[in-house]
């Protein structure tokens, strides 16, 4: 079973986005993709969704079940 995680930031600069995908990925999560939100008529994004994965051990999996 795979888990997600979406972490959500407004400060969309280099250094914020590096940090969030070093952090993720050393908690063991895998990156999946950034989506960017943009503002009308800018052309910087205004927001950023980092979407990470993982696969649950089947000890979590066992116990998420009905």
């Amino acid at each position: 079973m795979v888990e997600y995680k979406v972490i959500e930031t407004s400060i969309v600069t280099d250094e914020t986005l590096e940090r969030i995908l070093n952090e993720g990925t050393r908690q063991g999560w895998l990156f999946e993709r950034i989506q960017f939100a943009m503002y009308e008529g800018s052309k910087r994004p205004g927001m950023a969704f980092v979407l990470f994965t993982r696969e649950l051990p089947l000890a979590a999996q066992d116990s998420m079940a009905p």
